[in-house]
Order: structure tokens, then sequence, then C-alpha cells
């Protein structure tokens, strides 16, 4: 509804500063036009809203300006209430703090609907844990905490993928939670945005030169697009099987590190075909493999023959050992 997206802009200048009107038709779902049209209503009934031309210019209220909505819809409220990570706060050493919050929110609620916070509450959880949980080790979790807050460079000593080590210095610029996972995001000295997996930064050093962080840089967007560049850039390496029916559920949940992509109906021989994609060969090899006569390649025809010598060559090494 209108009344309510004027609200929202109100309170989202007030809490921003300035926002473009792309920004705005971005953050509330409508075309820049709208926007334009929302600002003169909001100024026709006496809103201070102004707008500054040229590169850096945007929306603004009058400095100063400040609105007291602060009227919570039911569906608001809920989103409020929504269980957070507690594996996550506790990474963050912030699991009492958030439960002190949540106190506090529902005494400052009205009594109408205090009860049903407290039912929602009740109702979600979110658990980002895994099942088979295992805690990633992560020795200078701390110190980057720090370091975010207070805008200091620091010198870290990270493992990459290949378990070669390197010392750099970075500025940080925000910690992100990918599952269970925390991932460091900093500019590297040429200004070069880098993810770090945290458990494998082994030290971190803050060093007492500060930097200026970016007014522009906006978190959750850059892992957005990051994340869409990673996933689309990774190597695919595709398979036709044929899969005994009895082992088509296992096909359906599949690993990690490949995709079920497409299931046909059974052939004459009662094989159903399947198509998986994989990362890389090695993937596939070992996966098919651990099927035995349960799934059998159908192209590409090398991976086939592949399979058969590491077949081979199992049983005549079992064939020694005995």
């Amino acid at each position: 509804m209108r009344g309510d997206r004027l609200i929202s802009i109100i309170l989202l200048l007030q809490s921003q500063g300035q926002m473009t009107a792309k920004e705005l038709s971005v953050r509330l779902e409508v075309s820049e036009r709208t926007i334009y049209r929302d600002m003169e209503a909001l100024s026709r009934t006496g809103i201070p809203v102004f707008a500054e031309r040229g590169k850096n210019g945007g929306w603004s209220l009058l400095e100063g300006y400040r609105t007291n909505l602060t009227g919570l819809k039911e569906s608001e409220i809920r989103t409020l209430f929504v269980s957070p990570s507690e594996q996550l706060l506790d990474d963050l050493g912030l699991s009492r703090t958030s439960e002190e919050a949540r106190n506090k929110l529902i005494a400052s609620l009205p009594a109408a609907y205090r009860e049903n916070a407290k039912d929602f509450w009740n109702r979600i959880h979110v658990d980002t844990s895994t099942w088979r949980m295992r805690k990633e080790k992560m020795a200078a979790f701390e110190v980057l905490k720090n370091a975010i807050w207070k805008e200091n460079k620091l010198k870290i000593e990270y493992q990459r993928a290949d378990g070669i080590t390197n010392e750099v210095v970075v500025k940080p610029l925000g910690l992100v939670a990918k599952g269970s996972r925390w991932y460091f995001i900093a500019f590297k000295d040429n200004d070069e945005i880098r993810n770090y997996r945290v458990s494998r930064i082994n030290s971190a050093e803050s060093i007492s030169e500060t930097f200026a962080r970016p007014k522009d840089f906006d978190l959750a967007q850059y892992w957005r697009s990051s994340t869409k560049a990673f996933l689309e850039n990774l190597p695919k390496y595709e398979v036709w099987v044929e899969a005994a029916p009895s082992i088509l559920p296992r096909l359906q949940f599949t690993d990690r590190f490949v995709q079920s992509i497409e299931i046909e109906n059974k052939n004459q021989d009662g094989w159903i075909p399947v198509k998986l994609s994989f990362d890389t060969e090695d993937e596939a090899k070992g996966y098919v493999l651990g099927f035995a006569d349960q799934i059998k390649v159908i192209e590409p025809k090398e991976l086939h023959d592949k399979i058969l010598v590491m077949a081979e060559a199992t049983v005549n090494f079992y064939k020694q050992k005995k």
C-alpha cells in the first residue's frame, strides 16, 4: 500500500541519511518513477524531503528532522521475533545480549501484540548447524571482529585450499556466515576485495594504521554478487549414467559435490537414465565406482573406460592382500 511505502521512505532516509531514487526503488520494489511521485506526495504533506543533484546526489530529509513513527504492524513484529541462529550468535559473543534485547522488545510492545510475539518465537526456530556438528577452529576470530569495528588494518597468515600459506596485509570490511561457516571480507593493498575462510586464517595481528571504509560498500550486496559469480564459474563435468531403481533415492539426495540434474523413465532393461553433474572428473570416478554394479556410465565413453581400469586395479589389489 502507498501509505506504508511513504512511511518506509521516511524511515529509510532517516536511517541512511541519503539515498538515490534507484536505491529506494530497489529496496521498495517499485519503479523510479513511482519513487519520484512518492517524493512529491511527501513534500505536499509537509515532510521536508529534498533532492541533491550530481554524481554523489540523492534524496534526503532536512537536517535535524526526525519522525516519531514507531508503530509496528503485526507482520513486522513477527520478522523481529524469528529465532536467530544460536550458533552464530554464540560465535559473535551475542547470545546473552540477544535474549536480553528480545525481552526488552517484548516488554515495549502493546499488550495486544505481546503474547503473539512470544508465541511466534516459540513456533519458528532457525538452526544453521549441520547434522554432524563439527565446529571449525577459528583462531583469529576475535581479532577479526575487533578490527572490523575499529577499521584497523590487519596482517593475516592465510592457508589457501592447496595448502600454501601466505602473509598479507588487509583492510577489514566484514564477516559473513554461510551456513555454519564464517568468511572474512577484506580489501587487499591493491584494493581488490577478497573472501577468506576464517578457519584458514592461522593468525591475525592488528596494525596501528587505520583506513577509511568506503561509504558506498554494501556487504550484503557484495556477498550476493560474489556468490553468484562463484557459482557461475564453478567447473562442470556432466555424466549420463543408468542406475538401478534401488539406488534412485540416494541419487535424488546426492552428496555435496554432485547434482542429479535430470532423471528419465525406466528403459527396457529396467534401468533408469540419470544425468549427473560433478565439479571434476575425479569426483565423478570416485562417486560412480562407489555404487559398484548398481550404476553404469553411458557417456562420456572415456569415463567408462577409466572406471573399468580403476575397478580392475581395485580387484587386483585385494587379491594380492589375501
